[in-house]
């Protein structure tokens, strides 16, 4: 099924809304189960060659993100004993401005030779962006992080990640506590060209 095209906009303007909202400008509420379930749901609709589902979902909230946090600031400690007190505050407090964290998890298997890594790690992409949207649809605000806990091999592990796994980003879900502002965003006239190949 396809939108007329003299309904595009209407068609296109969750897509033309959507915003990053600060995770710092994330409240509680966060959704429920249910609703974490229905915008997952949604979420998992993206392209995935091979069906291979190569990604999945681990929720961090409440008392699991203070300790995560207070993990990842002894993870920096023990690599810098000098670490300034700010920068431990930041890792204490990485997952606990909203409500609920979502780990989207790129599963990678590099026993799968016939689907190239690249497209598995795209779908764990389109998945990030897909509950972004999700979120965005239902009410709430939401962001898509990473930061060093993203590709620090210690901390994955404190996550639960296999060896053959790897985040593909940290989806902050929450009430947003004020509107997200606009900013500048690309032309796309500036970005397209057309294939020209020689005779």
């Amino acid at each position: 099924m396809t939108a007329s095209a003299n309904n595009s906009d209407t068609a296109l303007a969750a897509l033309d809304q959507r915003r990053s909202v600060p995770a710092r400008q994330l409240a509680p509420p966060g959704p429920d189960e249910a609703t974490l379930l229905r915008m997952l749901q949604s979420a998992v609709r993206v392209p995935d060659h091979g069906k291979r589902v190569p990604f999945r979902f681990i929720r961090v909230a409440g008392e699991s993100a203070v300790r995560l946090g207070e993990a990842l600031a002894a993870l920096t400690l023990a690599r810098d004993p000098d670490a300034p007190p700010a920068a431990l505050d930041k890792d204490r407090q990485r997952f606990t401005h909203a409500p609920l964290v979502v780990v989207v998890v790129a599963v990678m298997d590099p026993a799968d030779a016939q689907i190239p890594e690249v497209e598995r790690l795209l779908s764990a992409g389109s998945v990030c962006f897909a509950l972004l949207q999700a979120a965005q649809a239902l009410g709430f605000g939401a962001c898509w992080l990473t930061g060093w806990p993203a590709h620090d091999t210690q901390a994955q592990r404190l996550m639960g990640l296999a060896e053959h796994e790897q985040v593909a980003g940290f989806i902050h879900i929450g009430t947003p506590l004020q509107d997200a502002p606009e900013r500048n965003r690309p032309d796309p006239r500036s970005l397209l060209q057309d294939l020209v190949l020689g005779e």
